[in-house]
């Protein structure tokens, strides 16, 4: 009951601060100017090559032109989720508000649970309105439907939950500031192992294929977005881009595997409770 209390009051602060409002406005924004990029490339594209009229070609521009909104909204997340929790307990420490919230009968693990519930409710909900808004704003337009818009949004949301989680449980260990530091470069450090992968990949490189998979196993937040970029792609696409072998160096062209998604979903639980046990032991 005190974790539902502290996510309530948790929400509460991020609407008072007006983070939500700001969130809404460059969203909408967001969104706005990918529908109109969206139809003015469609239909300049009809105009100078005929009609994509052809099922290849409508897939193929569908494809591409709904990956690279996606991918957009995946950074838009993951740098929410991380600014949302970069100093969701540090920066009460730092205040001095978490000794008199602390002094109620509230344990830290619920205080720690509630913020993340919390947060990670406003992330799900912010990626399935993005993502749910440019896939319909792409099928009214092009007539382009994703062959799996349910899974594809779901790992997306996995994705963002992952660095949330991840930033909270270094909230509870560093200072907002040094936290800031070392999960933005761990954000980069996993899209950087993603790019390490394609390129390792390319070059039947095992060396480069075993170092990006380490990299993903320690932060997955790129590796799930690859999984969830796949179920985004056309089968016309895929068979193009296996009688070509080339194909767009952001997206997965194979679908996750079992065990990356499974252990996907086991690090924000696993780190939840590291950092529940961390700020239990924390000396205030």
């Amino acid at each position: 009951m005190n974790t539902l209390t502290v996510a309530r009051f948790t929400l509460q602060e991020a609407i008072s601060r007006r983070l939500v409002l700001a969130g809404a406005i460059l969203s909408v924004a967001f969104l706005g100017l990918f529908v109109l990029g969206f139809a003015l490339i469609y239909h300049n594209t009809s105009e100078l090559s005929g009609p994509l009229s052809d099922e290849q070609s409508r897939a193929m521009f569908g494809t591409i032109m709904s990956v690279m909104g996606l991918y957009a909204i995946n950074f838009l997340a993951s740098f929410l989720a991380l600014f949302l929790s970069v100093g969701a307990i540090s920066g009460e420490i730092d205040s001095g508000a978490l000794h008199a919230v602390l002094a109620r009968p509230l344990r830290r693990a619920e205080f720690v649970a509630g913020r993340w519930l919390a947060y990670a409710g406003l992330i799900g909900l912010y990626v399935g309105l993005m993502a749910g808004s440019l896939l319909l704003s792409a099928w009214l337009i092009s007539d382009y439907a994703v062959p799996d818009p349910v899974r594809a949004t779901l790992l997306m949301m996995l994705s963002a939950i992952v660095l949330l989680t991840l930033s909270l449980f270094g909230s509870t260990l560093l200072s907002t500031l040094a936290n800031g530091v070392v999960v933005f470069s761990l954000f980069g450090l996993a899209w950087l192992a993603g790019i390490i992968e394609v390129i390792g990949s390319a070059l039947s490189n095992e060396a480069m294929l075993n170092t990006g998979t380490a990299i993903s196993l320690l932060v997955p937040s790129d590796a799930i977005w690859r999984g969830a970029s796949y179920y985004v792609l056309s089968p016309l696409y895929l068979a193009g881009v296996s009688a070509n072998h080339e194909g767009i160096a952001i997206v997965g062209h194979s679908p996750p595997a079992t065990a990356m998604v499974a252990w996907s979903l086991l690090y924000p639980l696993a780190l939840l409770g590291a950092a529940m046990l961390t700020f239990g032991r924390r000396d205030l």
